[in-house]
């Protein structure tokens, strides 16, 4: 169908600052943050024993994972683009129920994942530096992600989630690559197979390669990045599939090492962030010390700039929250990143949680954590595809065949994701 005459199609050539030239690497950024941000040792951990479980039979799950996330990370991203404004302002068109749902995940989730988030700070922190503890580790990362964050600086926020990004990308390869990849094994994990007893392990890995909330922060991002309009459209879309690119890379060689170190040898990790610990030490007695170290180094930084990540674009998601629902326009400088609820937000996910990592897991907060949770992966799937398939966006920036049929596919895995995770909560 031709584009709308009030719409005009941008031109190949257009350039995100408008000049007409092709974009240069230097405008990459936003979409190494959200997939930095949501690559956390949970995820890592669910790729790995995947690996260690099934060796590369799961290898296309990881490379289905990357695909859906591309397809949802540039959904949230159109819909900003085409239309200016927020995920938030689209979810909000959609009826109040919204509210209801988004406003108690979001302060739940914020508590408890304030805990999570400085725990796996703190783990691989005490290991490489004993003379103090996990939560004190825990602690001092969460007031370091608060300073960076707190006055809402975004290019020094930006190159801190890269350099970040390098050492994960660093430590992760360098790991696949000590332990000899059979190529031949590798390529045989690009036929889809699911092994009897792995249906978990597919949805965990599929479902886990790269964000839950923090996708749809991605919106909030590219306009603190000076990405505001349809003209940046191509921009974005190389911004964000460059991303995933480098996060298949690094989950593929999570699961490589899970294959050949763990697999081959029979060696079992812990779940939860515990496993990383294990997979360190298992790299120091077949390598050496220094082996265990650097990967403990890029275990770190996966865990930090998840911090840092969520520190600073979900306190956005939920300042334009509170401006939403308080009627205040959406460039109010109390709904905008540094101002008032922004901060608040950033207070909530530092503070209170401390308590938690020295009180243990309230069991009813955990229960409501993980409902309210398992359901936002398909609320997004859901919402986007509705939101992108209606007059809410100009035509020619709807959805077509292929982005239904994908984001469709998105949808139906975490539907299927969600009841997993809520019966295992039952």
């Amino acid at each position: 169908m031709p584009p709308s005459s009030a719409h005009p199609a941008p031109s190949d050539t257009s350039a995100a600052d408008g000049t007409g030239k092709a974009p240069g690497w230097k405008l990459i950024g936003p979409g190494l943050v959200v997939a930095a941000t949501g690559v956390g040792a949970a995820d890592l951990v669910a790729t790995l024993i995947a690996g260690q479980k099934y060796g590369y039979a799961l290898l296309w799950c990881v490379l289905l994972g990357c695909v859906m996330k591309i397809v949802l990370v540039e959904g949230a991203g159109r819909y900003s683009l085409a239309t200016g404004n927020t995920i938030y302002e689209g979810w909000s068109t959609l009826g109040r129920w919204t509210h209801w749902y988004f406003g108690p995940y979001i302060v739940i989730w914020g508590f408890v994942y304030g805990a999570a988030a400085m725990a796996g700070t703190g783990l691989p922190l005490h290991s490489l530096f004993p003379f103090l503890s996990v939560p004190t580790w825990g602690i001092l990362s969460g007031l370091i992600g608060l300073a960076l964050v707190w006055w809402g600086h975004y290019a020094l926020f930006e190159k801190i989630c890269a350099a970040l990004v390098g050492l994960m990308f660093i430590s992760m390869v360098g790991a696949a690559l000590l332990t000899l990849p059979n190529l031949p094994d590798l390529l045989t994990g690009l036929v889809p197979t699911v092994p009897p007893g792995s249906l978990v392990n597919v949805l965990s890995v599929a479902g886990g390669v790269g964000g839950t909330i923090t996708l749809a922060a991605y919106g909030y991002w590219i306009r603190e990045k000076g990405w505001d309009s349809p003209r940046h459209m191509r921009v974005m879309r190389l911004d964000n599939t460059v991303a995933y690119v480098v996060t298949g890379i690094f989950v593929v060689a999570t699961l490589i090492v899970g294959a050949e170190l763990l697999h081959s040898a029979k060696i079992a990790v812990s779940t939860g962030d515990k496993g990383l610990l294990d997979l360190g030490n298992v790299l120091a007695d077949r390598y050496g010390s220094w082996a265990g170290k650097v990967f403990l180094v890029g275990f770190w930084a996966a865990a930090m700039s998840s911090l840092v990540g969520v520190w600073n674009g979900v306190s956005m998601m939920f300042a334009d929250f509170v401006g939403h629902i308080r009627g205040k326009d959406k460039d109010d400088p109390d709904s905008r990143i540094g101002g008032k609820w922004y901060r608040v937000y950033i207070l909530w996910l530092t503070f209170p949680p401390m308590v938690m990592m020295f009180l243990g897991r309230p069991i009813y907060l955990i229960l409501a954590y993980g409902v309210l949770g398992a359901c936002f992966m398909p609320f997004l799937a859901v919402t986007l595809l509705w939101i992108l398939n209606t007059d809410r966006v100009p035509r020619q920036w709807r959805n077509r065949l292929g982005s239904n049929v994908l984001m469709g596919l998105c949808a139906l895995v975490f539907v299927a994701l969600a009841v997993t995770e809520l019966q295992k909560l039952v």
